[in-house]
């Protein structure tokens, strides 16, 4: 099971946020929300709000995405674009392969355990240090969190909303 983390469910999609200028001449430094890392070689343009912008070029510091966009030219161009948060269109997204699911598909399905008791709906899927956690609302209001592994998440149908779970001994009272 992998899922990839793009938030929002509209026609762009917010894969970052400008968190700095980079040098003098207009580059802009970019705080990445993709799992791809190599998702800004992919697009020739992207949204700098709601701004479309021709992609001039993109350069790596680290697995920080260092951006030139056509339009910002200068540094005082680039620190405008401070705090901004960077979209691309939902067609630049990849096919994602069997087994693999955009966070934004699943969220708000019904998870269900193995013996078909309702657990929640699915509220989204954070990752911390590496470790996928379904944040799951129950039918009264509790929030529970279900490790994002095999032997926990048994099931995820993304065409019908459906997630099926096994609980850890103790997690919640059905």
């Amino acid at each position: 099971m992998c899922l990839m983390y793009i938030r929002d469910n509209m026609k762009k999609i917010k894969i970052g946020k400008v968190v700095n200028a980079a040098g003098m001449k207009g580059e802009i430094k970019i705080v990445s929300y993709s799992d791809d890392p190599e998702r800004f070689d992919k697009l020739e343009k992207l949204y700098l709000g709601d701004t479309p912008r021709e992609i001039e070029g993109v350069r790596y510091k680290g697995t920080t995405p260092i951006v030139k966009l056509a339009g910002i030219d200068d540094r005082d161009d680039s620190e405008e674009a401070v705090g901004k948060d960077v979209f691309m269109d939902e067609e630049d997204l990849d096919e994602l392969p069997d087994g693999v699911h955009y966070v934004r598909d699943i969220k708000g399905s019904e998870v269900v355990t193995a013996d078909g008791e309702t657990v929640g709906k699915l509220k989204d899927v954070t990752n911390t240090s590496g470790q996928d956690l379904f944040q799951v609302e129950t039918p009264d209001g509790r929030e529970i969190l279900i490790p994002g592994v095999p032997e926990f998440i048994l099931d995820i149908n993304a065409e019908e909303k459906r997630i099926t779970v096994k609980l850890i001994e103790g997690l919640m009272e059905l």
